[in-house]
């Protein structure tokens, strides 16, 4: 497997990895995000088999000892599953999560104690400040949350907006709405309860320029809108899904 190397803000690198599988119509892909700064930042682990090849393609732009904080939207094998696999090779990286994710699941799960942030706290990385932000159960798992880089107006939005194919190209400016919707029809990944909706709504108020998207291709645009639109269509699904209880 090639991971790509795509710059979708400045200074925020896409490292990505397409595979295929059985159902999986067009592909797939596990994208990480590389935050470069005076303490650099991964945001996603990716799972374990592709750490080798996720960890050379990071060392073609950063020595690995330079790394400072790893974090992740939840506790899932594809977030998090290769985290002490980084946590080895990058000496000097703590891993970064919200109060919840590190009291449930990684100050056991991680061969190095982590640093748990409350909402709304931020990581001045140097020029760069990202902000943590607590969106528990969106889209899915107690611990969910996303980061938001305010310089570049980048959201690091997880398994938001997943969808199939093979990732390119690396950052569309078109429709990220219609596809993620046809994956959460097909995955039904999502927990739709009456707050999925104002959650995404809230993340829509930051109004991002870019959306780093871990499965597909990333956006550039009015985040925004793709924001407000994305929380009208699990707003309908929960709507029809009550109807039909």
């Amino acid at each position: 497997m090639d991971t790509r190397i795509d710059e979708i803000a400045p200074g925020i690198l896409r490292l990505s990895t397409a595979v295929t599988a059985d159902g999986l119509p067009g592909g797939f892909t596990f994208n990480q995000f590389l935050v470069l700064d005076d303490e650099p930042l991964l945001f996603h682990c990716g799972p374990r088999g592709l750490f080798a090849s996720v960890s050379a393609a990071a060392a073609r732009v950063l020595p690995l000892e330079k790394l400072r904080w790893i974090g992740f939207g939840h506790v899932e094998a594809d977030e998090c599953g290769a985290m002490n696999q980084w946590l080895a090779a990058a000496p000097n990286a703590q891993i970064v999560h919200g109060l919840t994710g590190c009291m449930v699941s990684i100050q056991d799960l991680a061969d190095r104690p982590p640093r748990a942030l409350t909402d709304g706290t931020v990581l001045e990385l140097g020029e760069k400040r990202v902000r943590y932000i607590d969106t528990p159960h969106v889209p899915h798992g107690w611990e969910a949350c996303v980061l938001h880089e305010e310089t570049t107006g980048t959201l690091l939005g997880g398994d938001l907006f997943t969808h199939l194919g093979d990732g390119q190209p690396a950052v569309t400016d078109g429709d990220i709405v219609g596809p993620a919707m046809a994956a959460e029809d097909l995955f039904k990944a999502s927990a739709l309860t009456p707050n999925t909706a104002p959650t995404i709504r809230r993340l829509a108020a930051l109004e991002p320029r870019t959306i780093a998207v871990m499965h597909g291709s990333s956006f550039n645009g009015n985040g925004a809108a793709a924001l407000n639109a994305l929380a009208d269509g699990y707003a309908q699904r929960l709507l029809k899904a009550m109807r039909e209880a």
